[in-house]
């Protein structure tokens, strides 16, 4: 996540994109009010529970009393990181998992374990799933904490299908075992032919290798220190061969090569686009628009069966070190990542539950989409970003800007792997040896 989500700034609703400095003020316990702050990215849909969810928090805490900042998700890293250098930045955030990396490497958070060992703690180390800390941790030492977790299935739009002329059912499709990548390029092939696009791909490392993963594929290897080598596997060069041909053949549309303002979830409720890979983040703005006709299905296979592991992005709840109310910012990142928090945020859409007990309500029957039990079969087989390029600054870069000249058709599959091998694998070589 980031949650390692990717949405553009026009689908945001931000109230102020100026952060101001780390709060200031004294303890509340002599009746003055704290006036904290805390940031995150989000689409339209996602970010009304989170004001919702701050605004139950301060009548319940009427002594501390927070704000959110909402802030678009192009720039995020960079605007944060100049905030926390100028001493102007929120007392708790959002992290992606390729920033927290960075928030770690220089010592800009706060390290959390010990907070969370204490016998007061509402939150316990073991209440999340292990594989999802990703770049949070440092060894034994915890500096973030997974928020949700987004189990990537993928969207269809009923009215783009219908007016293509398809009859397919995706659900039917993938009940009887036929939900394959060949049927997903026919599919968007008939889409492409009536006017509209197929899919959109973007240039991410949870959907870029989920598409090595539903065809059987390897990207990196812990028995090898944990080296990329999907550029050795011949499943993960057949998975790229077959990004490259249908963007070729225009059944799939990099998201890059579109006009500046149209991603893919804009353009899929408006009914531009037939198919779109994401969360369940898409999920609140949807379900408001009460025209769109949707649903979800598993990530199409390449293997014969009927469902692969598939990314789980997520991202992380922290504490600025600066802080100058440690203790409070604590509380209000404890909540916000427990199972009560996530039972109020994640109501209608925005996640899927990080810790046990609350998966009702992805089951909801208010919950669109009417097939939402595939969230959370997703998260039983799926992987959160390998430690071995979430933990190592500059590596996810290295991916991302290969897949994007494979995607513009400026470098063959072969390549692409080829150079995405020697970039992560000198990074990750350099990192191993500090």
């Amino acid at each position: 996540m980031k949650r390692s989500l990717k949405f553009t700034a026009g689908s945001l609703v931000v109230l102020s994109l100026a952060l101001s400095a780390c709060s200031s003020g004294k303890s509340g316990s002599d009746g003055e009010v704290l006036h904290l702050k805390w940031s995150t990215w989000g689409n339209p849909g996602e970010l009304k529970r989170f004001y919702e969810l701050t605004d139950q928090y301060n009548k319940d805490h009427p002594k501390t009393q927070w704000e959110l900042v909402a802030v678009p998700n192009d720039g995020y890293e960079e605007k944060l990181i100049t905030q926390l250098q100028g001493g102007t930045a929120p007392d708790a955030f959002y992290a992606g998992d390729q920033t927290v990396v960075k928030l770690i490497a220089n010592g800009s958070i706060t390290e959390l374990t010990q907070l969370m060992d204490k016998p007061s703690s509402p939150i316990k180390a073991s209440d999340f799933a292990e594989g999802l800390w990703g770049g949070s941790k440092k060894g034994d030492q915890i500096f973030g904490v997974t928020v949700d977790c987004n189990p990537l299935v993928m969207y269809y739009n009923k009215k783009v299908l219908q007016d293509a002329g398809i009859t397919d059912d995706p659900q039917a499709l993938y009940e009887a075992g036929e939900w394959n990548w060949q049927k997903l390029s026919e599919l968007t092939a008939k889409i492409q032919a009536a006017g509209k696009y197929g899919l959109v791909l973007e240039d991410w490392s949870s959907p870029i290798y989920s598409w090595v993963t539903t065809n059987g594929g390897k990207v990196y290897d812990k028995d090898l220190g944990g080296q990329f080598v999907a550029d050795k596997d011949p499943k993960s060069l057949e998975a790229f061969q077959y990004l490259a041909d249908n963007v070729k053949s225009k059944n799939f549309v990099f998201s890059g090569s579109l006009p500046k303002g149209q991603g893919p979830d804009a353009m899929f409720m408006s009914n531009q686009v037939g198919f779109g890979i994401a969360g369940r983040w898409w999920v609140p703005q949807y379900n408001a628009n009460t025209a769109l006709q949707y649903d979800i299905v598993p990530l199409p296979t390449n293997t014969g069966n009927k469902m692969e592991p598939a990314g789980i992005p997520t991202a992380y709840m922290v504490m600025n070190k600066k802080t100058a109310h440690p203790d409070e910012t604590y509380d209000f990142l404890s909540y916000f990542v427990s199972k009560a928090g996530q039972q109020f945020r994640l109501k209608g859409g925005n996640a899927v539950p990080s810790v046990s007990g609350v998966d009702d309500l992805v089951l909801d029957k208010d919950a669109q989409p009417a097939h939402a039990q595939f969230f959370l079969d997703a998260r039983e087989i799926g992987y959160a970003l390998w430690p071995s390029e979430s933990a190592v600054a500059g590596a996810s870069d290295v991916v991302k800007d290969n897949y994007d000249l494979l995607l513009l058709g400026k470098q063959d599959a072969e390549t692409t792997l080829k150079k995405m091998a020697e970039g992560v694998n000198k990074k990750i070589a350099e990192a191993n040896a500090k």
